[in-house]
């Protein structure tokens, strides 16, 4: 996989209590990823950015939610992301992140 696609497949942390929950458990960290992205490019992606081992990958597809609006019903956009399972000892701080 070439540099610039390691770059363009996350696009960026997702932060919730959730999420917070989930690092604190299991060692997982959450990612906003593109759509079109696969598991094997994600995990390769966090491995050259963050420095880290990643044990697994799990991707979900995130159906955007129908709103009102003064004009009648609008769309959000779908979304894609993924729990990356860390190796034991590994973490990413977000602060320190290149």
């Amino acid at each position: 996989m070439n540099l610039e696609r390691i770059y363009k497949v996350i696009l960026g942390p997702v932060v919730s209590e959730k999420t917070a929950g989930i690092a604190e458990l299991s060692n997982q960290v959450v990612f906003k990823v593109e759509k079109t992205s696969t598991k094997a490019e994600v995990k390769a992606a966090v491995e050259k950015l963050f420095n880290v081992k990643v044990q697994a990958v799990q991707t979900l597809n995130v159906k955007g939610k129908t709103k009102r609006t003064r004009t009648g019903l609008g769309q959000r956009s779908d979304w894609k992301k993924a729990y990356v399972r860390l190796e034991q000892g590994q973490e990413i701080n977000f602060a320190e992140a290149e």
